[in-house]
């Protein structure tokens, strides 16, 4: 074999070489994607915000009504989420701020993580637009499923405890955003509203919804109400509730956005009355709870948590 003949099969042997790492590399890249933000990236967002879309169907309170502010895609996929890590639900003590199980609250829900992909970061942004309130200012998405029977007693958003009034102040408005459709019942109702008499109701109403103005759970809308009026004081016609599901599955996914940041808050540092006020803090340490929902378990300055010490922001 002459030399120019094996400088041709070196050739042709490094550059299939070069073709099977080249290979390799992609089927990496294109599984990693798979494993990662393929889901995301292929999920159809609705459209930006329109105003077109949003009606009022209450002053006093304030509470507005946007049709198809989330595409299907985007209600399926945080779905798909909230199936990955559902609980029973929790209402904030009205004296301690503690997260206690009660009867009045019997759905099973989650909280996602902000940015947690481009599909939540898309509805958050979205979010921002229509309520022209920060992002910072917002807590994480809950992720709610109520199944048949379960249901809200009605309650207020805003805080009787100062230790969650402390942390991004009260609550300021609400984004409810409906994921499914719900065949009968799981309205969303306001029994203080001013005027909810007037509303027209026929025998697709549960019992419940006509107790007060009620808005039916359709699939991709979502609702904003203002638990404050205009000068930070509590408005108690906000009083809101989730009627049973009579026929159906019921998911939604709330969004609470305070008067000032909630993302960014004085976290308490200080070493004294180090201690943990649950014995299943040390579980939702690990569950990675600090960091999730720093308003309960490490709190902020002058309003110190109830798992300090698994958080370890304190000197044991």
């Amino acid at each position: 074999m002459g030399v120019t003949a094996m400088k041709r099969r070196l050739r042709g042997v490094v550059l299939l070489v070069l073709a099977l790492l080249l290979t390799a590399t992609a089927v990496v890249l294109l599984h990693g994607e798979a494993e990662g933000d393929a889901d995301a990236s292929a999920v159809a967002a609705a459209p930006p915000f329109n105003a077109s879309r949003v009606r009022a169907v209450s002053w006093r309170p304030r509470i507005f009504v946007y049709r198809g502010f989330l595409s299907d895609g985007e209600c399926d996929h945080l779905v798909k989420l909230g199936k990955k890590k559902m609980q029973r639900s929790m209402v904030a003590d009205r004296n301690s701020g503690a997260n206690v199980m009660s009867e009045v609250r019997t759905s099973s829900g989650m909280f996602l993580n902000k940015r947690q992909d481009p599909v939540v970061s898309g509805i958050e942004k979205r979010i921002a637009a229509w309520t022209f309130l920060p992002e910072e200012n917002a807590e994480n998405i809950q992720i709610l499923r109520y199944e048949h029977g379960q249901k809200y007693e009605p309650h207020f958003d805003y805080f009787q405890d100062k230790v969650n009034q402390a942390l991004g102040g009260h609550r300021y408005a609400t984004v409810l955003m409906y994921l499914s459709t719900v065949e009968k019942g799981g309205e969303t109702v306001f029994p203080n509203a001013e005027g909810w008499e007037s509303q027209p109701k026929d025998d697709t109403f549960s019992e419940c919804a006509h107790r007060g103005l009620a808005v039916k759970p359709v699939k991709g809308d979502a609702v904003l109400f203002f638990s404050l009026h205009v000068d930070g004081v509590p408005d108690p016609l906000s009083l809101h509730g989730s009627c049973p599901v009579i026929q159906g599955e019921k998911w939604s996914a709330p969004k609470w956005i305070h008067i000032r940041s909630y993302e960014h808050q004085p976290i308490s540092k200080e070493t004294k009355g180090c201690s943990d006020n649950s014995a299943r803090c040390a579980k939702w340490a690990e569950a990675g709870e600090c960091e999730k929902n720093p308003v309960y378990m490490v709190g902020a300055e002058g309003a110190p948590g109830n798992c300090r010490k698994s958080c370890r922001v304190c000197d044991s």
